[in-house]
């Protein structure tokens, strides 16, 4: 019972305590799989709640495949192969299509080092204090001009600084979602986003993805019978298909959580390009109704290291969010704040975007080339128009982790869509990000995967082993 032993805050809901707290020691692997639960009232006793606290855990696990429950026996952890994203160590010769980051041959370091210098020597030891709650002044003030370019009127009392976009979607959830509210989501979507509606106890559901955006007829229907807080949503170059929103469906989206009373989170890394969209405006700059919730990131155009970016956030939802930042880490560290307001004031921020504009259509038009020419008479691609994801579907019968697997050893590193659906179960899909890799890697690799895909499809049509044949009630 000694691993079970758990130190609750007062400040938080103590069944997602647990909850997370016994998920961690499963994923970590320190509860083995098949390995039997404490009974729930033995649990309860020891932890110090009541027997209902430990349910709601037990319930909430078991929905997220973390356990499974055999009548007359008790309580296990499920032998269900998590969504932990497998890490490649970088190797000479081996291709990352598996980072999401910019390659750091794109950082401006020696600009950014003199904003840093610049934030030293104006601002002294101030700082390295606390900073006021939403973040600089400064700098929020530098974001409402750099978002009026982008068609978002708002003003500094709108905008939170955050410690990245994860932290975005974090306190927002945090600020909005109580256990058993429902999330709706696009599918495929980004696995981290999902992984913190789950830590809420929320009820996630997906609505699929077309070529134009979420699918509006589902989506509808869905609206009808059931009332989401909010839908989580990437209208540009989404995450990982790289598809775009038509215009229609950008304002369509809008008139719905007008009309069905949710409110929409989206989540902007990468709309400051327009590759080959005819609409790479945000989903807030049609927002007349203050329904979005509007998270940036500036991870994919500057430095990821930096882990800063911003949330507009309506007023009626600010002081949920603002609390929720501050009971996160307080404030996003003002060195970082004020060297970032340096840097977009004093160092050409639009030409910087400008030449980021470039180096990635570059890679993106090299890639979408060798893609249409080598692998779609193969494989499903989906249509996007521009971002750093393709996404790819082999045919029935074949698995991603399979060829996950077949690739690694020939020197290509994929994800698996298994990472981007909200179910444990393998599939077919997978996806390719070319922001990190050069020129020559998107060419060797694409040329890897063609070449390659005959073998696999010839060799591995339902190879997949079988690992239990128990039947979990």
């Amino acid at each position: 019972m000694e691993k079970y032993k758990i130190e609750l805050n007062k400040g938080s809901s103590k069944y997602l305590q647990i909850y997370n707290y016994i998920k961690k020691l499963i994923i970590d692997n320190d509860i083995k799989e098949h390995e039997k639960l404490p009974p729930i009232r033995k649990l309860a006793d020891y932890i110090g709640v009541n027997n209902a606290t430990i349910v709601k855990v037990y319930e909430l696990l078991e929905n997220e495949g973390y356990i499974y429950k055999i009548v007359g026996s008790g309580t296990f952890a499920s032998n269900i192969k998590l969504k932990k994203k497998k890490t490649i160590e970088k190797k000479e010769g081996l291709i990352h299509f598996d980072s999401g980051n910019p390659s750091a041959d794109m950082f401006p370091i020696d600009d950014y080092k003199k904003a840093i210098n610049m934030a030293l020597e104006n601002d002294g030891p101030s700082i390295f204090n606390y900073d006021e709650g939403k973040g600089s002044i400064e700098l929020r003030d530098k974001i409402c001009e750099y978002l009026k370019d982008r068609k978002i009127n708002t003003n500094i009392e709108n905008i939170q600084i955050i410690s990245g976009a994860q932290q975005g979607i974090d306190i927002v959830c945090k600020g909005l979602i109580n256990y058993s509210d429902v999330v709706f989501v696009e599918e495929p979507t980004y696995n981290g986003a999902l992984e913190v509606f789950k830590s809420r106890g929320a009820k996630v559901i997906s609505i699929p993805m077309l070529d134009d955006g979420i699918d509006i007829g589902i989506l509808k229907l869905k609206l009808e019978k059931i009332k989401p807080k909010l839908i989580y949503v990437m209208p540009n170059f989404q995450n990982p298909t790289g598809i775009s929103y038509s215009t229609y469906k950008k304002k369509k989206l809008i008139e719905l959580s007008e009309e069905y009373d949710f409110y929409i989170l989206e989540d902007d890394f990468i709309s400051d390009f327009p590759f080959d969209s005819e609409d790479n405006l945000p989903l807030k700059s049609y927002d007349k109704n203050n329904r979005v919730i509007y998270i940036k990131s500036f991870s994919k155009i500057l430095m990821p290291g930096l882990r800063i970016g911003m949330v507009e956030i309506p007023m009626e939802l600010q002081s949920q969010i603002l609390w929720a930042k501050y009971s996160s880490d307080i404030s996003t560290p003002g060195l970082i704040q004020k060297s970032m307001f340096y840097y977009m004031n004093c160092f050409n921020w639009k030409q910087y975007l400008n030449n980021i504009n470039n180096i990635y259509y570059e890679k993106y038009s090299l890639a979408k080339k060798l893609i249409d020419k080598k692998i779609s008479n193969k494989l499903k691609v989906r249509k996007s128009a521009g971002g750093i994801n393709f996404f790819f579907e082999l045919p029935r019968g074949y698995l991603s982790s399979d060829f996950y697997n077949f690739l690694l050893e020939r020197g290509v590193v994929i994800t698996p869509g298994t990472y981007f659906f909200d179910n444990s179960m393998d599939d077919r899909y997978f996806r390719i990000n070319i922001a990190n890799s050069s020129l020559e890697d998107i060419k060797e690799g694409i040329n890897r995967i063609s070449d390659s895909l005959d073998v696999f499809l010839a060799n591995y049509k339902e190879k997949q082993n079988l690992k239990s044949n128990k039947i979990f009630y």
